[in-house]
């Protein structure tokens, strides 16, 4: 129908139709506004989500869902209100449009009473998405960081096996990274940012300590054969030393009492057998050595190393009673005086501020003296036991010890 047909209806029903579009119109707007608002918002949602799993993490999906049911609700309802109402038709009557402006005044009023509703709970999780935001910051770097380690383990890798070494279990342990980078590859979305940045941080610590342990092998290798070498000349020299223990023997046995040597009876065989033991252990640790077995070299080196200690305390025991019997042999009042000169020490200190020295110190100290009398006389006999009173002036000098320290911390401050 031309203009002219549609002013026949009149003013009136030409003003009602205006109407009626200006309130659609506005609608429209509203509902515009509304989505762009939505969307917007959903994205700062799902980022949080990504991020925080937090009960306010939760709660912020969820009251977006809440507000996504009542933006459905009103946008339904304005829809229905824009299809209830052609307002092109050309036998629009005024009844209508007023219908029809009421209609979409009220949609239109819905939708920005809702528009509101979303701005406040935007404003509302401001704080958890710069949060978000900030760690979704760190999630780029980090997996370059990851990946850079990466790259450096394998050429660090690549280098030493060049210069010969196999590096077999550092490959291994490298390979095994693989999956790992993939899954860092795929990205937050997909595994959320805190499993994203742990990824990248365990890649980055595992890649490094790769590299590093590559980087080290040379030295390993080379600190190895000193080992190696080291323990070598040490084992000779206390199977040699062993050797000479024997001799050591027959001289206990010629000038002392069976007492002061039968407990070393055992040590040439012993000995022998433990540096044969080590210098078996030590083939083995060449061999591993060789087969670039760092952990079982190492283990081997400290069996090895554990048996010589042993090898060379035996046989120093042995060397050292020889020396201390011709000692005390020649003139025991070096150790009595010694240990004479500790118990006077002590009495002088339990009788410190006092007229009577306290039983629980006297009593002790009354019985080192007797000890030391006791050992003496020992002496006298025929084959007279020199080890025997070596331990007894030791065990009084330790007796006497243990008075002097209960007598000191009885007399310090609280």
């Amino acid at each position: 129908m031309t203009t002219a047909s549609r002013r026949w209806f009149g003013g009136r029903d030409e003003s009602r139709r205006a109407d009626a579009q200006a309130a659609k119109d506005a609608a429209a707007a509203a509902f515009y506004e509304l989505d762009t608002a939505q969307r917007d918002l959903r994205i700062s949602v799902e980022t949080i989500a990504a991020v925080d799993g937090s009960p306010a993490g939760r709660q912020a999906v969820e009251g977006f869902g809440a507000l996504g049911r009542r933006i459905d609700e009103v946008s339904h309802a304005y829809i229905e209100a824009v299809d209830a109402h052609d307002l092109d038709r050309v036998d629009l009557d005024a009844g209508t449009a007023a219908r029809a402006k009421q209609q979409l005044v009220r949609a239109r009023e819905d939708l920005v009473r809702v528009k509101g509703e979303l701005e406040r709970f935007a404003q509302g999780l401001q704080p958890l998405l710069d949060r978000a935001e900030s760690q979704l910051a760190q999630v780029a770097p980090a997996r370059e960081r990851a990946r850079a380690a990466l790259l450096a383990a394998s050429n660090a890798l690549d280098a030493v096996r060049a210069g010969g070494m196999r590096a077999d279990e550092l490959a291994v342990r490298l390979a095994a990274l693989g999956p790992e980078l993939t899954k860092l590859t795929q990205g937050a979305g997909q595994h959320g940012v805190p499993e994203t940045l742990q990824r990248a941080d365990r890649i980055l610590r595992d890649a490094e300590a790769i590299r590093a342990e590559a980087e080290r092998l040379p030295e390993r290798a080379a600190e190895m054969d000193r080992r190696l070498v080291s323990l070598r000349t040490r084992a000779q020299a206390l199977r040699n030393r062993a050797e000479r223990v024997d001799p050591v023997l027959s001289e206990l046995r010629r000038r002392f009492s069976a007492a002061c040597w039968q407990d070393l009876q055992p040590v040439p065989e012993q000995a022998a057998r433990d540096v044969a033991h080590a210098e078996e252990r030590l083939r083995e640790a060449g061999k591993a050595r060789e087969e670039q077995r760092w952990a079982d070299a190492t283990a081997l080196f400290g069996t090895v190393r554990a048996l010589l200690d042993s090898v060379d305390e035996a046989v120093s025991a042995a060397q050292d009673r020889l020396a201390r019997l011709e000692a005390v042999a020649r003139d025991p009042q070096v150790e009595v005086q010694r240990t004479r000169f500790a118990i006077r020490d002590a009495q002088r200190l339990a009788m410190e501020g006092r007229t009577v020295p306290d039983p629980l110190h006297a009593r002790p100290l009354d019985e080192a003296v007797a000890r030391v009398d006791r050992a003496v006389a020992g002496l006298e006999s025929r084959h007279p036991d020199y080890w025997h009173f070596l331990q007894e002036m030791e065990g009084v000098r330790e007796a006497v010890g243990r008075v002097v320290g209960d007598i000191r911390a009885g007399r310090s401050p609280r």
